[in-house]
Parts: structure tokens; C-alpha cells; sequence
């Protein structure tokens, strides 16, 4: 069994696909005081904000890379639809992008609530409200990412939804606190190893 040395300045990921190949049975909704709504035209800088809020703490970043032109491009693609989670005073606290690509698959290409709602239920409801998206005619296949960056019970939350693993890859990407995409104390429970942003600048 051997190790591979990983740059100082890169992260790397195992990343477990998961599917769900066909509709679960009905079941009851959770309760929540989140409300779901389709998020039509997102602006880039909203939806930075919010992606922002959710991600940091297991390093998103991807969406952060892009420029205001890709971002929109990507986030109002013919097949796309992103959702916004609210509570009763308007306040964004998470949000469901779902993918639309094929003719039979949806894709979950991010689904996630701030933090300070994690643990609370409220991703239960939020998966019901996916499954009920997701699962509409002609669907066969309902599938979504995670890697071991994410929160520690991902992987279980997504099985226990009924998603399947199936495939593991190995992943390797630039740090993005260094990048200066997301601030050096996010994600304290991965160490940043090389020098940021302000050290580069002395």
C-alpha cells in the first residue's frame, strides 16, 4: 500500500457517486419553517453570496472560480433549474440546483443548507422536496457527488435517502483559500498548508 504526495498548495478528494434508479415510495414530508422556490434568473453575485454561505465550510469553491459570463451561462442553462430555501422573512438558507441534461437523468449538482441549520432536520425536508422535483416523468435515474471533504455525514444522509453508491474517483484541485476564493479560516478541519494570498503579496 503506498501514499501520493499532494502539493502543498492542492487538496485532494475522494468523490463516491451515488444514484438512485428509481422513485422511492411514497412518504410523509418533515416539517420545516424553510419554504422551497424556484430561483429563476439568478444573479451572479446572489447566487455567489448564497453559495458562499452554504459551501465554505467544505470548501465549494467551483462556482467562485467562474466569471459573472460562465456562472450565468451554467446557473440558467436550458435543463437547469435552481431552488432557494427561505425562511418566513425571505432569508435564503440553502439551495437545490438539479440538472436536466438527458433524456432520462437528473443530476443533484449541489444540494445544501447553512450551517447553523445542519444537524436540525431541515436537510430531510429539503431532500423530499428534491425527490419530489427530481422524479418527474420520464426520469429513470437521479444521481449526485460527494466527497470526503463534505460533511462527515453526507455520504450517510444520501444513502439513507435511498441513493446507491456505485463508483469512486480520486480528486485533486488548487487550495481555493489560497486562491484568495474562499477566506483563509474556511474549513478549519482541513489544513491549509501553503502560503496565502497576503504572504504572496509581501
Amino acid at each position: 500500500m503506498g501514499l501520493t504526495p499532494v502539493p502543498p498548495d492542492r487538496l485532494a478528494a475522494v468523490v463516491t457517486r451515488l444514484e438512485m434508479r428509481e422513485r422511492p415510495r411514497p412518504a410523509p414530508v418533515p416539517p420545516s419553517r424553510l419554504r422551497l422556490a424556484r430561483w429563476k434568473l439568478p444573479e451572479a453575485d446572489a447566487y455567489r453570496a448564497l453559495f458562499r454561505r452554504v459551501g465554505a465550510p467544505w470548501l465549494w469553491y467551483s462556482r467562485l472560480a467562474m466569471t459573472d459570463e460562465r456562472l450565468l451561462e451554467t446557473i440558467r442553462a436550458p435543463g437547469v433549474e435552481v431552488y432557494a430555501a427561505a425562511d418566513g422573512a425571505g432569508t435564503e438558507l440553502g439551495f437545490v440546483e438539479l440538472a436536466f441534461r438527458g433524456a432520462d437523468a437528473c443530476e443533484l449538482a449541489y444540494f445544501g443548507l447553512v450551517p447553523e441549520l445542519v444537524g436540525r432536520g431541515e436537510g430531510r425536508w429539503l431532500m423530499a422536496q428534491v425527490l419530489a422535483l427530481a422524479w418527474r416523468p420520464g426520469v429513470a435515474v437521479l444521481g449526485v457527488n460527494t466527497c470526503t471533504l463534505d460533511h462527515p455525514r453526507a455520504l450517510p444522509f444520501y444513502r439513507a435517502a435511498g441513493f446507491r453508491a456505485v463508483s469512486r474517483t480520486l480528486e485533486t484541485f488548487p487550495d481555493p483559500r489560497l486562491a484568495g476564493l474562499l477566506p483563509p479560516d474556511a474549513a478549519p478541519q482541513i489544513p491549509c498548508l501553503g502560503p496565502s494570498p497576503a504572504d504572496n503579496s509581501r
